[in-house]
């Protein structure tokens, strides 16, 4: 054996003659002696014939009908009864053309049938095309063998991956003047979501939520990316406290031209303790919700700003909105794979019922994330989703 171009093992033809009779064994011999690329072994005992075919791995087996202590037909049970040699292409030699014992050989899992000696022609052909049929079956075993071994590799460096990008995301926030916690569903083991939250001064909080083109390796890594900007304000003479300017300056750090034409959307926002004022800007993202206390229940408002998706055209410029943020409101970002569901009759699940969905959730005490969740999965039927569920929760409670 050899390896193969395309990394597979080449196999020699090898041929295993089990007949008690020497005289056809050296006829075989004779016949095959001439043919450099097949490999002949011959076994007078049919008692070390499986044992033997287990030693050579023969590519065929030319065996004989009517042989002393085991019987023909017995000895093929034998070699399909053997994990090592069961499928190895077996030609049955008898001196007599019976079409009940053909039946019965075949019913027992011969390949073939031959009356002895067939003409050296007609013997080779049939050797070279079940041993090429044995061989292709051997390479194409390999290669999913190798292939499974592949898959196994990747799904454990993706697993680890996948654990990478989720110890990135910040711990959620259970006490001070904004309380946080969320849910990152990524629809493949790598997704192009991100969000984050962190105090920028001791009056300033940020607050965003992304979502990269596409999903896999390329899209976690620019998430990743542009989530690390954000959480270290590495962009150079930019006020992370202004929405629109960082949002401008994102823009021009992730040109589409510049990261294999992908490109993301994102809603970014900065909240002021001590005016409870929130301002944000928005790239092509799902508007925010907020979520208010008002007497009956909650009044839901949708903390909307247009602008292009970030990376897709240089000399953007982002325009901002504000708003007045409650005691005791909550808002949500998410991306739009919190919503737009498409469901089994072809119908997309819209945001405005989203809104709805939420807003009577949270007005009934229910685990948002978990309640939405389950919902989608519903509207969704079988399968993965098709695109990342996030959903960022923050609680602003009453001074």
């Amino acid at each position: 054996m050899k390896s193969h171009p395309a990394g597979l093992t080449e196999h020699t033809i090898t041929v295993l003659l089990v007949d008690d009779q020497a005289i056809i064994g050296e006829a075989v011999r004779r016949m095959l002696q001439d043919q450099p690329d097949i490999s002949f072994h011959y076994c007078s005992d049919p008692t070390r014939a499986v044992r033997l075919a287990e030693e050579i791995a023969p590519t065929i087996i030319l065996q004989d009908l009517v042989m002393p202590d085991v019987d023909g037909l017995t000895l093929v049970k034998f070699f399909r009864a053997n994990e090592k040699t069961r499928d190895i292409p077996l030609i049955v030699l008898s001196t007599r053309e019976e079409a009940a014992t053909k039946a019965e050989a075949f019913a027992l899992g011969a390949n073939d049938y031959l009356v002895k000696l067939p003409d050296k022609i007609e013997l080779l052909a049939r050797i070279r095309y079940h041993s090429r049929g044995y061989i292709n079956l051997l390479q194409r075993n390999e290669a999913w063998r190798a292939l499974v071994a592949s898959q196994k590799t990747l799904a454990a460096e993706l697993a680890e991956a996948a654990a990478y990008v989720h110890s990135l995301l910040p711990p959620p926030l259970a006490d001070g003047p904004v309380l946080t916690e969320w849910s990152f569903v990524p629809s493949t083991q790598l997704g192009g979501d991100a969000l984050g939250y962190h105090w920028l001064d001791d009056d300033h909080f940020s607050l965003f939520l992304l979502d990269v083109c596409g999903h896999g390796v390329g899209a976690a890594l620019l998430s990743i990316s542009a989530m690390n900007v954000l959480r270290s304000q590495a962009l150079p003479a930019v006020d992370f406290r202004e929405p629109a300017e960082t949002l401008s300056a994102l823009n021009e750090a992730f040109l589409m031209e510049k990261h294999n034409n992908m490109y993301f959307t994102i809603w970014y926002g900065v909240y002021r303790k001590s005016t409870r004022t929130l301002r944000y800007a928005s790239a092509g993202h799902p508007p925010a919700l907020l979520l208010a206390p008002e007497a009956g229940g909650l009044a839901a408002r949708e903390l909307r700003a247009h602008g292009m998706v970030l990376g897709g055209l240089p000399g953007m410029r982002y325009t901002e909105d504000s708003c007045v943020v409650p005691g005791n409101a909550v808002i949500f970002l998410v991306s739009d794979g919190t919503y737009e569901i498409i469901q089994p009759n072809g119908r997309v699940w819209t945001y405005r019922e989203f809104a709805a969905f939420l807003q009577q959730a949270a007005a009934a005490g229910r685990p948002e994330a978990s309640t939405l969740l389950q919902h989608v999965r519903t509207l969704h039927g079988e399968g993965p989703l098709d695109d990342d569920f996030t959903l960022l929760k923050l609680c602003f409670p009453a001074s």
